[in-house]
């Protein structure tokens, strides 16, 4: 482990030759030269062509030549440290560093009908007390737990998920941007002393709408890391072929590598692949389809090329609604894939349905599943010690075994996985103890952190400062007419709620 992650100990997995991501690569340049991108903000356009790029201001449309790109993909690092509230917490970004990572959903589920319903305030904080207990669990989304909570108005989301990563949580966070919500994002980690991983999102196919093009302003002005996040639907908005889906994603996310380091040239980046395959039968995006996994394996193998950081979330989404075996099998698929084939950020605990439901529950569960990987990840440590040859002589054929040998007390738990609620119990054991699932042992888990876990709390001049800015947030929204009076009462009445001390 590194910097509270894994780190890969071998090479990672490529599916693509040489020559192949060469014609990927000069396919994306070729679109950004060519048909360019859809900017809507005249800033972001007269810096793209105070630097050399083509702009047709009746379509807002910016055509970037190669060698500019090219030019801005060199200036990214390779590496950067991401601040959390406590220094011990801090990420490394880049390299072979594995991070697992929080994954979002607009709703919570119901465990005996598996319908979604709105959590409540108090479930949000129980959920993100989880979120910090878990072992392997590094690093806390956007929108985690869930997109919101019963009663709170949608343009606060964003500014009270931050605060409530920030106050019950002290692992480093990522932040999203609608209605200027990045505003208070900033306010919200420079008063605790941490860094926030903000975020522009674009709009597939090749577009950018204002909102996140002044994100990009403002985060890098700031001085804070960013990252690029694009993600088609291959055969809607995206091409169908994972190969040329990934040209028209990767030119989305290398135009906004070139305002971000036109801003500030040096500014830390990592890009983001979110794309699935569409459902030509159903409609929706094939959450858990190997579809989407071969594309993460392939945009890790071109980023990791330009020494880029990377995070492909599509492993934390399952198509399913329960909590079951196609739920396990999906996740587990693309998670392990994007761990082999060089990803820096993999989110998966917590999400179920696509980015629609989620629970804390699955949090725990896909915390073992993270644990396996990175033993995994860990390789095979090939020593005098661990080949152990005079011993394998000394116990010889039986009835010689190890049981009770000094080697076996050092090395089995280097070599195993302990999980905190899988169910390992042999028939008898099993059936004696009450049949226990892994969920059932799950909810054990969930109720023992929440009334047992106590994070480090902010200091009381930092926790004023969050109430302000959230209060600054609150003024701001009313007066735009974003939250009206009647949303408001209701606002008013959840925050008297059920929470903690200072929620």
């Amino acid at each position: 482990m590194a910097m509270n992650g894994f780190v890969r100990k071998f090479k990672p997995l490529e599916i693509l030759t040489e020559e192949q991501v060469r014609a990927i690569h000069l396919a994306t340049l070729d679109v950004l030269e060519t048909t360019g991108v859809r900017m809507e903000h005249k800033g972001g356009l007269k810096l793209l062509e105070k630097h050399g790029c083509k702009v047709d201001w009746e379509q807002n449309r910016a055509r970037m030549p190669a060698g500019l790109v090219e030019e801005c993909l060199a200036k990214v690092p390779s590496q950067f440290r991401l601040r959390a509230r406590n220094p011990k917490n801090d990420l490394l970004m880049g390299g072979d560093r594995v991070y697992f990572q929080t994954f979002a959903g607009m709703q919570s589920i119901d465990l005996e009908t598996w319908e979604p319903r709105p959590p409540t305030r108090k479930e949000n904080y129980d959920a993100v007390l989880v979120q910090d207990a878990c072992p392997n669990l590094h690093f806390l989304s956007t929108y985690t737990p869930w997109f919101g909570w019963k009663g709170l108005p949608p343009v606060m989301s964003i500014p009270e998920s931050d605060a409530s990563r920030l106050r019950y949580s002290t692992k480093a966070i990522e932040t999203g941007s609608s209605y200027d919500s990045e505003v208070f994002a900033i306010m919200l980690a420079q008063a605790v002393g941490a860094d926030v991983l903000g975020y522009m999102g674009g709009s597939p196919p090749l577009t950018w709408y204002e909102n996140a093009v002044e994100a990009c302003f403002r985060l890098v002005g700031a001085g804070f890391p960013l990252q690029v996040i694009s993600g088609n639907t291959m055969g809607a908005n995206g091409p169908a072929s994972i190969a040329g889906s990934t040209v028209t994603n990767n030119a989305e996310l290398m135009s906004g590598i070139v305002l971000a380091q036109l801003i500030r040239p040096g500014t830390p980046m990592m890009v983001m692949d979110f794309c699935f395959p569409q459902n030509m039968r159903g409609g929706g995006p094939l959450f858990g389809d190997i579809g989407a996994f071969l594309h993460n394996v392939v945009f890790n193998q071109i980023w990791r090329s330009y020494g880029i950081p990377t995070k492909t979330p599509p492993a934390g989404a399952s198509n399913s609604k329960q909590i079951d075996y196609q739920c396990g099998y999906e996740k587990a698929m693309g998670a392990l894939l994007n761990a082999l084939s060089g990803t820096n950020v993999i989110p998966l605990q917590g999400g179920l349905n696509g980015e629609l439901t989620r629970h804390p529950l699955i949090s725990i569960l896909d915390d073992d599943m993270a644990a396996m990987i990175g033993r995994f990840l860990n390789g095979v440590e090939v020593t005098d010690e661990s080949i152990a040859l005079d011993l394998i002589n000394q116990v010889g054929p039986i009835p010689g075994f190890y049981l009770d040998k000094a080697h076996t007390r050092n090395w089995w738990r280097k070599e195993q996985v302990m999980t905190s609620v899988a169910d390992r119990l042999t028939y008898p054991e099993w059936m004696r103890t009450g049949k226990k699932s892994a969920l059932d042992y799950a909810k054990e888990r969930m109720e023992q952190i929440v009334g047992t876990h106590k994070p480090e709390p902010l200091t009381p001049h930092q926790e004023q400062a969050v109430e302000d800015i959230l209060k600054e947030a609150r003024d701001y929204y009313r007066k735009k007419g974003l939250i009206g009076e009647e949303d408001w009462q209701l606002y008013l009445e959840q925050l008297e709620s059920p929470g903690y001390p200072y929620a």
